[in-house]
């Protein structure tokens, strides 16, 4: 991909395993204005930072809560939050479309052509990825942690927050990597509900992209944004690789 972004406009995809000569034309013609691929870009920023952030909000104290407090049914609801995730998001669709263009009488606000429209669906697979995650980290962290900490006049809130919050920062960076990850990259929820192209990510913008005429498929351009959208992820995953890793394997073993 990066190498075929490096080519002529006028290459598209050679055969040559190297461009010769190296050119950095495909960029300047997928942030032209007509793509908007750069406001693009910030749309997606802001919703992916905004989904992290709400994830990270509801999640934490679901899962602590899990973790910590004794309750019947604790397992039924751990199941359930799970069981949200398996249903495959086109089956919520058609009834977010009704909801969001105002058909249904309990909820008369249109949606459409708002960030809110893309955040709140984009929880559903966000949420239950955090809440396992972050479960499994808050219970192999010994309760007599937060008992000392209060003991020595922490009040239950700043034990959490002083002493389990940082003790949990791999389990807290998995969910921020992957929930960011999978929100940057969503694209059905947002080509449905953001038709405004002053408000289309940065996924929708990319496959809008045309060429000179209806006959010619800009390759090179596409490339070029396919490695704008792409390399920033890919840095940020081999930066955190081993918080990563020891998020996604606390609690397997004791």
């Amino acid at each position: 991909m990066v190498i075929s972004s490096l080519r002529l406009p006028s290459e598209g995809l050679s055969n040559e395993y190297l461009p010769n000569p190296v050119s950095l034309e495909n960029y300047r013609i997928a942030f032209n204005e007509k793509n908007n691929f750069l406001r693009a870009i910030g749309n997606s920023v802001v919703i992916s930072v905004v989904t992290t952030l709400l994830t990270l909000l509801f999640g934490i104290v679901a899962a602590y809560a899990l973790a910590r407090l004794r309750f019947k049914g604790k397992a039924l609801v751990l199941a359930i939050i799970i069981g949200c995730s398996m249903f495959p998001a086109i089956t919520i669709l058609v009834p977010l479309l009704k909801m969001f263009t105002g058909s249904y009488d309990w909820f008369p606000w249109s949606w459409m052509n708002t960030y809110r429209a893309v955040i709140i669906p984009s929880l559903s697979f966000g949420l239950p990825l955090c809440v396992w995650n972050l479960t499994a980290f808050f219970r192999q962290l010994p309760v007599e942690l937060e008992q000392a900490a209060m003991v020595d006049g922490c009040t239950p809130t700043e034990a959490f927050r002083r002493i389990i919050l940082p003790l949990a920062a791999p389990g807290i960076f998995t969910t921020v990597i992957l929930t960011f990850i999978a929100v940057w990259n969503e694209y059905m929820f947002a080509m449905t509900f953001l038709q405004d192209p002053k408000k289309m990510t940065a996924p929708v913008a990319l496959a809008g992209f045309t060429g000179d005429s209806a006959f010619n498929i800009p390759y090179g351009s596409i490339m070029a944004a396919g490695v704008v959208v792409t390399v920033p992820l890919l840095f940020m995953v081999l930066v955190f690789q081993r918080r990563i890793v020891a998020g996604l394997t606390a609690g397997g073993v004791k």
